[in-house]
């Protein structure tokens, strides 16, 4: 038996911050981070609320530092709803303030409102969170249905103006999303419809919207095509991909969708069991296979093909958008990451992600997966 649940209401299209008058005599709490401040975008939210707080000590991969900070500053301001605007970071943030403040000081949300300015995490409809101990270089997911937002407002206009770096990794970080999720142990097939849709769009309309940030229909594509990947990972899981990423991110500093973008291949090729021509992980090359054929024009039912034509459209579409296809193209030497291979492999196996990987990891095929990403 299996139970899947979309609790999150989406409200999406023009104007949809419109929607914000419902609450605009709440005492509602903003998490941001600076560049929303500096750049306005803020002010597109707070045109629509009469008392607001806004919380905007945000870095990329939250602390646990500035979520204490932020449950401190909700307690002083006695907050009713948390709004959350800008990227992963912001939203994630949001969501374990609102989990350890209820947890350590009894605070309690009424509504939790999600409102992302990327296209990438899903976290506007996901209850994961990936929050950050500094000191130890861990990043540690939490997953509850306790933070699971309960409105994401999907304006497109709030991604025209994303810059094409950050489009291309976010973009990859909901390929990666859909890939993962389609192979994971946990797979079903509410979440499969979705990634086999959303695959498509990415590779229809990613390219589109680094090229150029202006093309609406490919902003609004690819922002629907974010919230969908959320929906379907957040009912499978995801896989060694994400693992890896956490692990190595938090310790080499690489953004989170451009360390899955250099991954993703060599991922798929490790899951598949892929070498000197064969695949030795049957069921695992077979769904790579059928989901490379919801992009390719050549259909094939051999698994290795698949695999391999999967892998080389990811490859493909990397260059294209003149991202990194190793750790030394992003700027790192080799002793870098081999300082820190033990540490990564060691992380990535522990991270919760991994368990759901189609094929069992082990500390040989990480750092093997690692050295071919140098």
């Amino acid at each position: 038996m299996e139970s899947i649940q979309f609790s999150t209401q989406i409200i999406l299209g023009e104007d949809a911050l419109q929607s914000l008058e419902n609450v605009k005599d709440k005492r509602v709490f903003i998490v941001t981070d600076p560049f929303m401040v500096e750049n306005g975008m803020v002010e597109k939210v707070t045109t629509y609320l009469n008392q607001y707080h806004v919380f905007s000590d945000i870095v990329p991969d939250p602390p646990l530092d500035k979520i204490v900070s932020g449950i401190k500053e909700m307690e002083s301001f006695q907050s009713e709803i948390i709004v959350a605007i800008g990227g992963g970071s912001a939203i994630d943030a949001a969501k374990a303030m609102k989990y350890f403040g209820q947890k350590t000081m009894g605070l309690l949300t009424a509504q939790f409102i999600a409102i992302p300015t990327t296209s990438g995490t899903g976290s506007e409809v996901t209850n994961f969170s990936v929050i950050t101990i500094s000191e130890l270089g861990l990043k540690i997911p939490l997953v509850t249905e306790e933070i699971q937002p309960d409105i994401a407002i999907l304006d497109t206009g709030l991604v025209m103006s994303v810059p094409p770096k950050i489009t291309a990794d976010t973009g990859m970080d909901v390929l990666t999303h859909v890939i993962e999720s389609y192979v994971s142990t946990e797979a079903n097939g509410v979440a499969d419809a979705l990634c086999e849709k959303v695959v498509a769009l990415v590779f229809e309309y990613l390219e589109r919207a680094y090229k150029n940030g202006q093309d609406k229909e490919a902003r609004e594509q690819m922002h629907v095509a974010s919230c969908m990947a959320g929906m379907a990972f957040n009912s499978t899981s995801l896989g060694l991909n994400h693992g890896i990423a956490h692990a190595a991110g938090a310790r080499l500093h690489v953004p989170h969708g451009r360390i899955n973008g250099i991954l993703l291949p060599e991922v798929i090729a490790y899951n598949s069991g892929l070498g000197n021509g064969q695949v030795t992980e049957i069921k695992v090359a077979e769904r790579y296979a059928a989901l490379a054929n919801c992009i390719s024009n050549t259909q094939t039912k051999n698994p290795r093909l698949g695999v391999q034509n999967l892998i080389r459209m990811i490859k493909q579409l990397r260059e294209k958008l003149e991202m990194p296809a190793t750790l030394s193209e992003y700027g790192l030497s080799s002793k870098e990451v081999l300082v820190q291979e033990e540490a990564i492999a060691t992380a990535a196996l522990a991270d919760g992600c991994t368990r759901t990987n189609p094929r069992k990891a082990d500390e040989k095929g990480v750092r093997a997966i690692l050295k071919a990403i140098l």
